[in-house]
């Protein structure tokens, strides 16, 4: 009788429609627990050297966490990963909504997807039964309209998974739609379905997550949910949610804007900032089990977009659109997040495409003639046409569907304006202005240049001071957040100063990145409130009670080293050089809005500092044998 899980994988060969069902293995959620561990297992047994990302050989993974479907505080999150197509590499986006837990009242916990259908098809679960059924009528159909006519057909209350046009025309960037509203939407998955020609995955369940032993979990819950309503960060982040930072980001002049540029915008707070919201927004919006409410309920009443109404005000796109492109209003912002939403497009990649075209633009790279209308920094309406057009494959949108990585290979003198990592393109803070343990895990990330992989738990926005350069940050917190960090304290000596408290960022990226793959394991949201209260002692707790399956803290963040060391094995074998971990050469040439550049030895000095810490090989940054030991990976 499983606890916690539903105990059960789907695995399903789209070539031959052939559906199986099999027990999760006790090893397997003992050493990676479930979510992105289970993923990166699985992945690295199935998926070769040279295999195409876009090809029926590459493996698709749903994998909710173990905490989802019960009342743990956020816990509502489902890791898909595959082989990217926008990297090569491990491939991987976590999304909360309610998608997860009614995976598991269906009975599953993971579906595994192989080959390729002939014809285009989507999934229907309902509790045991499954179907698989011709999306020959709504394919073509974005997002939003698949989701309806899904619903209308099959179940009203159906939680659908689905792919708009951008991933049916295999853009590399194309998100999946996780409903209406959210999406595992970085490294290009939803192409990965279109290349399957998986339309959606509805999914209906009328089960229920067992408990193993119900008063201990309910004190640890209560515990938890206590912790994190107690956290600095849970009010204004209840009333502002991921806004909070877009002041602190003009003041240290580190906005993308203009596609790196400048790191401040006129204007900006007054047009782009929390300070707007109350404009457009009265009520917050939670996912399961979450007591936060970060997100926002947004409607427009008047301008250009009236009557528009979705889940926004997010600080991504109001970053990536209304900084690195200068769309300089929340109502356009808003608008540029439906129709990403609708064609099934990463926000964050579609956003640094289009302000590398309009850099080209402006550089007179690329005219009129070739875009066929005007790109000038901040045009709503050539925004709203370029996105459609890449998500149609259409002219010079064709070009950049591929990533701005090979799209800049085919560009003559395009490459210097090409902001990527890795081949993903990034990112939200310019670390110019500002390095910290955040910046740092830009190019330490598995996945590319992205900021939601490695976090200081305890990172302070009001600071911008780095008391070494790039190998500290100030902490500046009250003595009793640290004291109360949940950190081993022999781990807290060596990564907090103890005169000053300064955060050592090498050793504190080594340990966000082994607690957020926990997060993205057990199904945790890494908001602040929740990453600055609850850790290994908690979770180990939780996890006890919940599945009856005793794991000491030690080993829970064992079992997040384990995947982040699994990940890097994967991304070795399928390519990745040491010299891929760099940032683009403009932020050593060129300095930002504030006078600064990266300095290029030193940013190779901390990341050395950085593998010596994860026990990896300093030049290479592979793990060396002593580590893969010591976490059982020595046969991989």
């Amino acid at each position: 009788m499983a606890y916690g899980y539903a105990g059960k994988m789907l695995i399903i060969n789209l070539t031959d429609h052939t559906i199986t069902e099999q027990l999760l293995d006790r090893s397997l959620q003992t050493l990676y627990l479930s979510g992105t561990g289970f993923n990166a297992r699985i992945l690295y047994d199935n998926i070769p050297p040279g295999a195409d990302p876009l090809g029926p050989e590459n493996v698709l993974i749903f994998s909710t966490g173990v905490f989802c479907g019960t009342n743990i505080p956020t816990a509502c999150r489902t890791e898909v990963s595959s082989l990217s197509p926008a990297t090569g590499l491990f491939g991987t986006s976590s999304s909360g909504n309610y998608w997860g837990g009614e995976l598991k009242f269906a009975g599953f916990d993971v579906i595994v997807l192989k080959g390729k259908s002939e014809k285009p098809v989507y999934l229907q679960i309902n509790d045991s039964k499954v179907k698989i059924i011709s999306a020959q009528n709504i394919w073509g159909l974005d997002a939003w309209e698949t989701i309806r006519a899904i619903r209308s057909k099959q179940n009203a209350e159906a939680q659908v998974a689905c792919i708009g046009q951008a991933g049916e025309n295999m853009v590399r960037y194309a998100s999946i739609e996780n409903g209406p509203y959210d999406a595992w939407a970085r490294t290009g998955l939803g192409a990965v379905m279109g290349s399957k020609n998986l339309k959606a995955i509805a999914v209906k369940g009328t089960g229920a997550v067992r408990v193993a032993h119900k008063n201990e979990f309910l004190r640890a819950v209560n515990k938890t949910r206590q912790a994190i309503m107690d956290s600095p960060f849970y009010k204004p982040f209840s009333k502002y949610g991921t806004m909070l930072v877009t002041i602190p980001y003009q003041e240290h002049s580190i906005l993308p804007g203009r596609n790196y540029q400048t790191g401040t915008i006129e204007g900006w707070e007054s047009t782009r900032t929390r300070k707007q919201l109350h404009h457009y927004t009265k009520r917050g919006v939670a996912c399961m089990a979450c007591p936060i409410a970060c997100a926002h309920w947004v409607e427009i009443k008047d301008g250009p977009y009236a009557d528009l109404q979705l889940k926004d005000m997010e600080v991504t796109p109001v970053i990536a659109f209304g900084a690195g492109c200068d769309i300089d209003n929340l109502p356009a912002v808003a608008k540029l997040t439906e129709v990403c939403q609708r064609l099934g497009l990463d926000m964050v990649s579609a956003a640094g495409a289009v302000a590398f075209s309009m850099e080209l633009y402006q550089k007179a790279i690329i005219d009129e003639s070739e875009l066929g209308f005007k790109l000038n920094w901040g045009n709503q309406k050539s925004t709203i046409k370029l996105l459609e057009n890449i998500a149609h494959r259409k002219g010079f949108g064709d070009i950049l569907a591929e990533g701005t990585k090979r799209a800049a290979e085919k560009i003559a003198g395009s490459e210097k304006y090409c902001v990527h990592v890795k081949g993903l393109e990034c990112m939200l803070i310019d670390p110019r202005a500002r390095w910290s343990t955040w910046t740092l895990g830009y190019i330490t990330n598995i996945r590319g240049g992205d900021h939601l992989r490695t976090r200081n738990p305890v990172e302070n926005l009001r600071h911008n001071d780095n008391p070494r350069p790039y190998r500290t940050e100030k902490f500046s917190f009250p003595d009793e957040m640290l004291q109360t960090l949940d950190m081993p304290d022999a781990l807290k000596e060596r990564v907090f100063d103890p005169k000053t408290g300064d955060v050592d960022i090498p050793q504190m990226s080594k340990w966000s990145e082994d607690l957020i793959s926990v997060y993205n394991a057990v199904g945790l949201c890494i908001r602040p409130p929740v990453l600055h209260t609850v850790g290994p002692t908690l979770i180990s707790e939780m996890y006890a009670a919940l599945t009856g399956i005793h794991i000491s803290p030690e080993e829970i963040i064992k079992a997040g080293e384990r995947t982040w060391n699994l990940q890097k094995l994967f991304n070795s074998r399928h390519g990745e050089k040491p010299e891929d971990s760099r940032f683009p050469d403009r932020f050593y040439n060129e300095p930002s809005s504030s006078g600064k550049t990266l300095d290029r030895e030193k940013v190779a000095e901390v990341l050395k500092e950085y593998y010596k810490a994860r026990g990896w090989d300093q030049e290479t940054g592979c793990p060396l044998p002593d580590k893969l030991q010591e976490l059982d990976l020595t046969n991989q």
